[in-house]
Parts: structure tokens; C-alpha cells; sequence
């Protein structure tokens, strides 16, 4: 399994705090944004991640994360020159793939909730042969794509913000498939706005009955960031539950350091750097703990 990040777009319901940096690289209190998403692909077990961003980003992603080593990853990059779909991800993918089924997550995209690794992981093995999505009932379905359900829970239909919605359940910025995928996505059509739809690939995958939706209940949290106000919302979210667990959302550091993609020594590297914003402080806190 590989991953995938897409941090494109012009962010243009950010403006101006977006007309001369990518939205992915804004801060959600006290991480860049791009963080989250990839925490939840490490989370996963994954390290060998593709970011894909515009031309005028991309340089700051490279200077920001470089090839991911620090971490136990290694990072891919390519380029999307226009925002053209986010189904055009898995195409733009393709040889870095290599056949290999994938994980696709948004670059502005939060997930939160005990118990996340393992529905990722079940996500994972419904993908063998076919695809999975995640479903967050959300108060404004018309926002996004969403999908309905029968009496038992499979689902029947997925529409992309729909006027009428059948459903409360939208779909996330999280997906899961197989090694077919950049294929079926190459040969959708792109819709009215010129883009190739994730919602035309995820449908594609349900006509066939191989996709698998996972909902994700009370005990989660999903936020996107796309705006001011949900921006804010994200930061004073992870701020509280930092606050009073005392423990960071998505750090990359140590996650890797609990997943063993890096040892003790190497957690201890990375903090030093770092003291002075508490981040390192906090890295080394957890060293202390465990030789207790």
C-alpha cells in the first residue's frame, strides 16, 4: 500500500492568506496543515508517500518535508499544473504506484478518533479488490458528495453536491483502492467544470459492487479546512484536545517513533530543533516517560 496527498488548488476561499502560500502549508494551531493528513497515512502503516501540489508550491513542500527519511518515509513529489479533479491524483500517480493499491487522502483534510487505525486498516483489506470510502454525517450534505444507504447500511447511490441529497452521510477526503484505480480513473470523463470527479471514480467502483463505505460514527471527528471559519474551528479543536489530554494531534514525529519507523535516538534528533516552540519539549517528555 502507498499513499497519496493532494495539496493543490488555488484555495481561493482563503484568500488573501492563501495568494502567495498553498492553504496545505498554513498553520492548524500549531502544525502546518499538511501534517494531519499525513499522520493519518502513517497511522496506516504507510511510508512510501506521493505529494502532489501546484508548481509555485511545490518547493516549499520539498523545503518543508523533504524526502521524508527523518521520519522513517520516503516522499515522492509531482506536479499538477491546473486543478483539474482530484481523481486526476491517481493518474498523476501511476508510475509511482506501480500497480500497488493506494490511499488518497486531501491535503486539507482532518481526521480525529480512537479506534482510527483500525478502521483504516479494514479499509485497507476491503481494497484487495475494489475501493473504500469513509461517510461523516455532516448538517450541509448539498457541500459535498454523498452517499445513501438501504435498511442494512450498504450503499446505493453516491451524487456530488447534490441540490436534493438522499442522505446526511458525505463523503470524506479519505479513499482506499485497489491497484486498478489510475486505469479507471483515465478513462472518465471530465464533468462540466472540466475536472475528472473522485465522485464519477468512487461510482465506478459501486456499479461493479466493490466499494465498501465506512461510517464513522459519533467518535470522530472530521474537519475540512477549505475555509476561514473552518480553519479556525480545526486549530481551536486540536488546541483543546491537546490542552487537556496533553498529548499532540498528529505529529509525524511521534508517530513514527511509536509505528518504529525511527528509534529512540532518532526521536531525540528531531526534537532538539525544536525546543523552543515546546514542540521538542514535548517529543523529549515522551523519551522520559518511557525509560521510567
Amino acid at each position: 500500500m502507498k499513499g497519496i496527498v493532494l495539496a493543490g488548488g488555488s484555495g481561493t476561499r482563503l484568500h488573501p492568506a492563501t495568494l502567495a502560500v498553498s492553504k496545505q502549508l498554513l498553520p492548524v494551531f500549531d502544525k502546518p496543515m499538511i501534517y494531519y493528513p499525513l499522520s493519518v497515512l502513517m497511522l496506516a502503516g504507510i511510508r512510501e508517500i506521493m505529494i502532489i501540489s501546484t508548481p509555485h508550491d511545490m518547493p516549499l513542500f520539498q523545503r518543508l518535508l523533504g524526502d521524508g527519511a527523518r521520519w522513517g518515509l520516503r516522499f515522492g513529489y509531482t506536479v499538477q499544473e491546473k486543478p483539474d479533479g482530484i481523481a486526476r491524483a491517481l493518474t498523476l500517480s501511476e508510475d509511482f504506484l506501480e500497480g500497488a493499491p493506494s490511499t488518497l487522502v486531501l491535503g486539507d483534510n482532518l481526521f480525529h478518533g480512537h479506534d482510527l487505525e483500525q478502521r483504516l486498516k479494514e479499509a485497507r483489506e476491503a481494497a484487495n479488490h475494489g475501493a473504500g470510502v469513509f461517510a461523516y454525517r455532516v448538517a450541509d450534505p448539498e457541500r459535498y458528495g454523498v452517499v445513501e444507504f438501504d435498511a442494512d447500511g450498504r450503499a446505493l447511490s453516491l451524487e456530488e453536491k447534490p441540490k436534493a441529497p438522499k442522505s446526511n452521510w458525505a463523503v470524506t477526503g479519505l479513499y482506499v483502492y485497489d491497484g486498478r484505480a489510475p486505469g479507471i480513473a483515465r478513462a472518465l470523463k471530465p464533468s462540466a467544470r472540466g475536472e475528472l470527479e473522485i465522485t464519477d471514480l468512487n461510482r465506478a467502483y459501486l456499479d461493479e459492487g466493490s466499494l465498501r463505505v465506512t461510517r464513522l460514527g459519533r467518535g470522530y471527528a472530521w474537519l475540512d479546512t477549505g475555509t476561514h471559519d473552518s480553519l479556525l474551528e480545526a486549530g481551536e479543536f486540536v488546541r483543546a484536545i491537546e490542552k487537556r489530554t496533553g498529548q499532540k494531534v498528529a505529529s509525524p514525529e511521534e508517530i513514527a517513533w511509536r509505528m518504529g519507523f525511527i528509534d529512540a535516538e532518532q526521536l531525540r534528533a528531531l526534537a532538539k530543533p525544536l525546543r523552543n516552540s515546546g514542540y521538542g519539549t514535548y517529543l523529549e517528555a515522551l523519551l522520559a516517560r518511557e525509560d521510567q
